[in-house]
């Protein structure tokens, strides 16, 4: 066993919430380590829509611009009906949008955010990053925290942040929850654009049907598709991997219409992910450890806020950090609760959107239609209470 002198702070995982964390510590002359238990630093995954708050955040920590230099900034957020492939709303991205809450909507391929972060992380004298560091046990000490992991090694902090996920270890210290798989399944991936000649560059375009969706964006300065396909398995079994399979992904989306069809069959089937989130908790801190990101808050992508609400807990964290000096407990507290009702509210407003979209009841299918019809594409009062944090809306147009 290895031991390492004392640390002021630990940040345990290495994905955008867990190096956005570091950031946001740093900047308050706090030296941070972060432990990744992959042998280098990674995303696995596509592409990701990034709103107005989560770019307040990277404006923030500085890594904005880096990002902006390979993202793509749509046009509209389009919802289409998979079935008869007809346009059912849409929000507009353009000046209003961005008079409104002072940053674009952007999209962006995961690993190249990573890759921003990790830059900047690299870049500063406060960051250590460490890989192969798997995290089995933390420990509150009172006045200092314990990590212990796999290869011997303990570390022990003036304070820990869990940032290690969905299967985080770290929320143990404070509920012994389970994820909840929603019984949805998604395929996804990027394609050149070359190999997709029908591909729409200008929008994020949302199918959507009976118990399924299909989204569609570029990415990576329009060099690259990306496409995610989403449906709800009738053959789901707990505990095993036989559901939400490729001849069932073709079986479901056989009644959409030619668009969705012909996108379709460009899908990336080599990998599914099973759509799991859990329920709320209050409580994510105690004594010197915190949680953050999906380790606090795992949601289903319905609000595509999964990432922007893990920047929002790395800024609000430094913020709080910051305001307390010394005081890390106080300043802990005052991070949940700021931050706890917030990812909350998402958290249950993205399952509530994902029923919506996937309806397979007529009344209800009728219903969500007309009232979609009948908004204008800059009327943007649904979407303030999400996009609006960390920005002052601008009510005027």
């Amino acid at each position: 066993m290895t031991k390492t002198n004392n640390i002021p702070f630990m940040v345990i995982g290495g994905g955008i919430g867990g190096l956005a964390a570091a950031l946001s510590i740093a900047k308050t002359g706090r030296p941070v380590q972060v432990l990744e238990q992959a042998p280098e630093f990674a995303e696995v995954g596509a592409g990701l829509q990034l709103a107005p708050n989560a770019l307040a955040v990277l404006d923030k920590l500085g890594v904005l611009g880096t990002v902006m230099e390979k993202a793509v900034a749509p046009r509209r957020l389009v919802l289409m009906d998979a079935i008869t492939g007809q346009e059912m709303t849409a929000l507009d991205l353009g000046g209003a949008f961005l008079q409104r809450y002072g940053y674009p909507y952007i999209v962006t391929h995961r690993s190249d955010l990573l890759d921003a972060l990790l830059a900047a992380c690299r870049s500063h004298d406060l960051i250590t990053l460490l890989n192969n560091k798997e995290a089995l046990s933390v420990e509150d000490l009172g006045d200092r925290a314990r990590v212990s992991c796999r290869d011997g090694s303990v570390y022990t902090a003036d304070a820990v942040i869990g940032a290690d996920g969905l299967w985080s270890r770290t929320r143990k210290l404070f509920v012994e929850d389970k994820a909840v798989c929603s019984h949805y399944v998604a395929y996804r991936g990027t394609i050149p654009i070359s190999e997709i000649p029908e591909a729409n560059l200008d929008d994020v375009v949302c199918w959507i049907g009976p118990n399924l969706h299909l989204v569609q964006y570029p990415v990576r300065r329009k060099e690259l598709y990306n496409q995610v396909v989403v449906f709800r398995s009738y053959q789901y079994k707990e505990d095993s991997d036989d559901w939400g399979t490729t001849a069932e992904l073709d079986e479901r989306f056989s009644v959409c219409c030619p668009s969705v069809l012909n996108a379709v069959s460009f899908i990336h089937r080599q990998r599914r992910w099973p759509l799991y989130d859990r329920q709320p908790i209050h409580t994510w801190t105690e004594g010197r450890i915190a949680l953050l990101g999906d380790s606090g808050h795992p949601m289903l992508q319905y609000l595509a806020q999964g990432a922007c609400q893990a920047l929002e807990d790395a800024f609000v964290l430094g913020e709080k950090l910051e305001a307390h000096g010394s005081q890390i407990q106080q300043a802990f507290m005052a991070y949940q609760q700021e931050r706890a009702p917030r990812a909350a509210k998402v958290q249950q407003t993205a399952r509530v959107f994902g029923d919506i979209l996937h309806t397979e009841d007529n009344t209800a299918i009728l219903l969500r239609n007309a009232i979609l019809s009948q908004r204008k594409t800059d009327d943007y009062s649904v979407v303030d209470w999400l996009y609006g944090t960390f920005v002052p809306i601008n009510q005027e147009r």
